[in-house]
Parts: C-alpha cells; structure tokens; sequence
C-alpha cells in the first residue's frame, strides 16, 4: 500500500492525546485532562517549595525545580498550539497537498516518502527514549520499601511534592507511586512528541526543498542524448509556486514553534544548570550511584531537547540556501530571457533563507545551542561556588 501521509500512527495518536490533532471528538475531554493534571501536578510541587524552603537541602530544592520546570514547559507547549490551531490545520493541508502532488511523479514521491520514513525512525526514538527516562527516574523511589506508618520520616515520592492529604496505608500510597509514574510517561511522550513534530515537519520541508532542486535540474535538458528524461511538465512558473509554497509553510512553522522555542530557551538552560547541579552534588551523597542514575537520562533528555530545535532551525536554514545555488547551477542561459529573469528573483528570494527563532528574537541554530551550554555553565558555577 502506497504511503499517503507523513505522519505514522505513533506520532498521530499522541496528537490526539494531547488534544492537538483537529477535528477529533475527544479534543475537549484531553485538553480538560491535560489543564487539570498539569496544575494539580504544578501546585503540589509549589508547595513542596514553600514548605520546605529553608528546612530542605539545596539539592532536593533543585530536583523540585527542574521537574516543575519540565512540567510547566508542557502545559506552555499545549497552550500554545491550542492557540494557534489553524496554523496547524495550514500546515495539515499543506501536507496533503504535498503528497497529492506527488502521485504521478516518481521521484516527487520517492523523495516525500524517503523523508517520511526518516521521520517515523525519529519518532520512535524519541518516545523509547523518553520512556526509558521516565523508567530510570521512577524505578528506584516504586521498588523501594517504604513504612508508611512512620511519621518521623517523610513519605518519599517520585517528585518533589507536597500531597494535599494524608497518606496512612501502603495501598494508597503505592497508588500514589503509580499514578505518578503513570501521568509521568504520559507527560514524556507528550513533551518528545511535540519535539518530534517538529523535527517531521522540517523533513517534509526538506523533502519538497529537494523536490524544487530536482525541478530546476529539470528545467533545461544538459544534453540532446538525454532529452527522452526530460521532464517537459516542469516550468518556471511550477517553480515558482513550489519556492512560495515552501516559503508559506516555513513560516507556518515558525509561527507556531517561535515562543515554544522562546520557553524551550529559557527553561532549559535553567533545567540543564539544576540538574548539572543535582549530578554534581550527588556524588558526595551516600547514595551518590542512585542519584546519578535517576537524574543523567533526565539530564540527557533536556540537553537533547535543547539540541533538536537548535538543530531544526540550523538544518532548515542550510536547506534553504541550496535552492539559490541549484537555480545558478541550472542552464538558465538556455533559458528564454523572460524566464531566465524568473530565476533571477528565485535566487535573490533565497538569499533570505528560511529560519526558526526564538521568540522573533534570534535565529534558532548550533550556535544558539551554544549559548546555552555556556549559560547553564555559567549558573552551575555560581551554584556551586554557594553551596
């Protein structure tokens, strides 16, 4: 059966999940779900904050901070598609053309699917990662043999979190342990699907960038010998409605990821300092080899995180630039003149090329990476120097 769509099964019914994914009858119930779990999950580490401000260690402070962070990122995440679920809805249809498009064209299709493809690989990385994450960070606290009726001791959860209520029998709180390590994974696909949403719609944008390459190779034959490959249903006109459609739905994206990779920048930067700091401090604690293991995977994810919307917009930029240098390598001097010139505006268009940013502030990019490594650097070194 030929593939019609870049999206698989995984990454769709985590769409839905997470209320995203239009024209679904059970977007409200999921949106409710999402808004009500979130914020009881939010208020219960608020107020393990200011319970335990100055009795806690600045270590088990930090671990509150950076899951709060993390959860906090999720709910920014949904609002922000909820809000612009038309944006969404264009780059959906945009897609199903794209795919229309390619069904009597070989290589269109071969080049759409190959992508698709790419981004399934990706996707289901993704969602195994998270997991074992989320697996790695619970395990420890869920195994553990805890005696609920000691009221000398704090009852130990898998985050930091303050329960409006008592817990008195082993029953609820392994009940507790398990709902919390639960609406944990749920939470992990949630936050590695929108960042494998993301990284799909880029490939398809790339897709079709290799797609126009291959028009403009197309459009003049390099020789007489090979004139029966020639594919004569390509015109500068075809082009051009190609360039703006890829430039429309770039900006589609952008438009809808700009202030999600402004809180990604922010947050993560924190999150990356909090947990470097956790990793750091635990290894004089006497369960230095739990700590680390609980909290590295945690700590991998969010550098991971940070590094694919960096990525993303590096690679849509340094896609976009091989549009202009595929015009000039075309024979455009075989070209009539008025379509010779047509080539001269699709070159100059994408001496402006395609980007990402955060918050229409700066470009998303490798660099941009950078800056936050040094930034988390910078406060893990503050961090410690006051301890």
């Amino acid at each position: 059966m030929t593939r019609r769509s870049t999206f698989n099964r995984t990454l769709k019914f985590m769409l839905i999940l997470c209320g995203i994914w239009p024209g679904q009858s059970c977007v409200l119930f999921c949106r409710i779900f999402w808004i009500v779990s979130l914020t009881v999950t939010l208020f219960c580490h608020y107020r393990y904050f200011l319970t335990h401000i100055y009795s806690a260690e600045i270590l088990d402070l930090m671990d509150c901070l950076s899951s709060f962070l993390a959860y906090s990122k999720i709910i920014v995440k949904f609002f922000v598609f909820w809000l612009n679920q038309r944006k969404f809805i264009e780059i959906l249809t945009a897609m199903t053309e794209d795919w229309n498009e390619c069904t009597n064209n070989d290589v269109n299709m071969r080049e759409t699917t190959r992508k698709a493809k790419m981004s399934d690989r990706i996707t289901n990385a993704i969602i195994s990662l998270h997991t074992m994450t989320i697996v790695a960070y619970c395990i420890g606290i869920i195994l553990a043999d805890v005696d609920v009726t000691d009221s000398t001791k704090e009852l130990p959860f898998v985050n930091k979190l303050e329960i409006p209520f008592k817990i008195k029998t082993q029953f609820v709180y392994r009940t507790v342990l398990i709902t919390e390590f639960l609406f944990m994974i749920l939470c992990g696909w949630a936050a590695g699907i929108t960042n494998s949403l993301l990284l799909t719609l880029i490939l398809h944008t790339a897709g079709q960038i290799e797609i126009m390459r291959y028009w403009l190779m197309q459009l003049v034959p390099r020789d007489n010998k090979n004139n029966h490959t020639f594919d004569k249903s390509i015109s500068t006109n075809k082009i051009i409605q190609k360039h703006q459609k890829i430039i429309n739905f770039s900006k589609n994206i952008e438009n809808l990821y700009s202030y999600i990779a402004l809180v990604q920048f922010v947050s993560n930067t924190i999150m990356i300092c909090t947990l470097g700091f956790v990793i750091v401090t635990a290894i004089e604690s006497p369960n230095a080899v739990e700590q680390i293991m609980k909290s590295f995977l945690f700590y991998t994810i969010t550098n991971l995180e940070a590094f694919i919307f960096c990525y993303a917009g590096e690679y849509l930029n340094n896609k976009s630039k091989e549009i202009g240098i595929a015009a000039y390598n075309c024979e455009w001097y075989d070209l009539k003149s008025t379509e010779s010139r047509v080539l001269m505006f699709i070159i100059l268009r994408s001496q402006k090329q395609l980007t990402l940013t955060v918050g229409k502030m700066m470009d998303l990019s490798l660099e941009s990476f950078t800056s936050i490594m040094n930034a988390s650097g910078s406060y893990l070194s503050v961090l410690l120097a006051m301890q």
